[in-house]
């Protein structure tokens, strides 16, 4: 079965080009978007979420143009990936993007290692990043819960028997193991 998936952003954008392209692809179906944003998940759209219960292993998903599915290419690799593990084919009219073609699949995997390349060259920045900060004395992480005033206070008092490790949790408004590990114990 092919399925056209057409959408426009706004109501006053007019589907008719996608429509007519798809309809002249060929399609037994077309299921449409309107007033949807390409920055909203492909998911979360209606008719993109019809167009993907309607297909199955073998079927082939057509759109006139990539950024009729998604605008960023993190989303468009991973809409690909979900196509190919579920056996759809996809194409995009204008872009030439056909996975049931051996040119199709090529640029399919061109963009899937482009793709990873970026992720981790996001990654290797990141770690090099945070090295940097940590070597600078940075604290890394989510911010202490306690002061170190507040820690003191707990530990004489529970040391003092005047509060319990229970009582100094609620009237610090932390967890009882956040005050185990502050006082360095299981009490």
């Amino acid at each position: 079965m092919k399925i056209g998936y057409a959408r426009v952003s706004t109501e006053e954008q007019n589907l008719d080009l996608q429509v007519e392209a798809l309809t002249e692809a060929g399609c037994d179906r077309i299921i449409t978007d309107q007033a949807k944003s390409g920055t909203t998940a492909a998911q979360s759209r209606t008719g993109f979420s019809e167009a993907m219960d309607l297909l199955g292993k073998g079927d082939l998903l057509i759109v006139w143009k990539l950024d009729r599915v998604g605008r960023s290419i993190a989303d468009l690799i991973h809409l690909l990936k979900l196509f190919g593990d579920r056996g759809i084919e996809f194409r995009s009219l204008t872009d030439g993007i056909d996975t049931t073609t051996a040119g199709g699949r090529l640029v399919f995997h061109i963009m899937g290692a482009l793709a990873e390349f970026e992720r981790d060259l996001i990654q290797e920045r990141t770690k090099a990043g945070l090295a940097v900060a940590k070597k600078r004395g940075k604290r890394l992480g989510r911010p202490p819960a306690l002061t170190p005033a507040q820690i003191q206070h707990a530990k004489a008092a529970i040391s003092a028997k005047q509060e319990t490790v229970t009582g100094m949790a609620e009237i610090l408004g932390v967890n009882r193991s956040t005050i185990q590990r502050a006082i360095g114990g299981t009490q």
